[in-house]
Parts: C-alpha cells; structure tokens; sequence
C-alpha cells in the first residue's frame, strides 16, 4: 500500500533515499531542503542542492523554507496530510509541531550509529 510521504533532505547522501521512496511507489507530497546557496568564484550564483535537483528531475514540489519554527510553516507542513515524513540529513532542527504532523510519524535516516557518532556525518 502506497504510502503519502514528505522527504526532506539536502546533500548527495540524501539522494538515493528520495529515488528509493520514488521507486517504490509511494506519492511524494513535497520535498524539503536547503535553500540554494551562493556558488561559483564570486558567489553571486545560487546552487540548489542535490535533493533539489533531483526532486526537480522527478517533477516533485520542493519547499526551502529557511526555518521551520513559524506557525505558518507549521500549518502548510501538516496540510500535506503525509502519512510519514522521511529525513536524510535535512539540516534543520525539526519542532514538536513538525515531528507530530504525519499520522505514522518521522523516520531519520543519518550517516552513523546513533547516538554515539551523533553530529554532521
């Protein structure tokens, strides 16, 4: 059974979860992730991330809200409905409000054992 799910994510490493989560089937209500960032020599280009372009390349809705503490944030996350949130090394600190929003909840998939190598893998 397809479930509804909200990926958020932002380097390479998260890429292969979003395709997984795609090939399996699943709806993508929208994807979270980093705002682009200035790139290039004088760092007057903006770089979407990984996640986004990809995202972009699987016709998804990407959302790159700079935080997600507002109460409007808030409500348009948990407006998607999504049975599950699934994030890899997204870079924000989820709230309460955003960690409750999905009915099954939130899975994070990180880059080391938890908690002993906790921090930027």
């Amino acid at each position: 059974m397809p479930l509804r799910v909200i990926f958020m994510g932002t380097p390479d490493f998260s890429v292969p979860t979003l395709r997984a989560i795609a090939e399996a089937g699943h709806e993508i209500a929208a994807v979270y992730t980093q705002p682009p960032r200035a790139a290039g020599r004088r760092g007057l280009e903006l770089t979407p991330s990984p996640v986004q372009r990809e995202a972009e390349r699987l016709g998804l809705e990407v959302r790159s809200p700079t935080s997600l503490k507002g109460e409007a944030e808030q409500v348009s996350f948990a407006a998607l409905q999504a049975d599950v949130a699934v994030v890899v090394a997204y870079g924000l600190l989820l709230p309460k409000a955003i960690l409750d929003a999905p009915r099954l909840g939130c899975l994070n998939g990180h880059a080391s054992l938890l908690p002993r190598w906790r921090g930027a893998a």
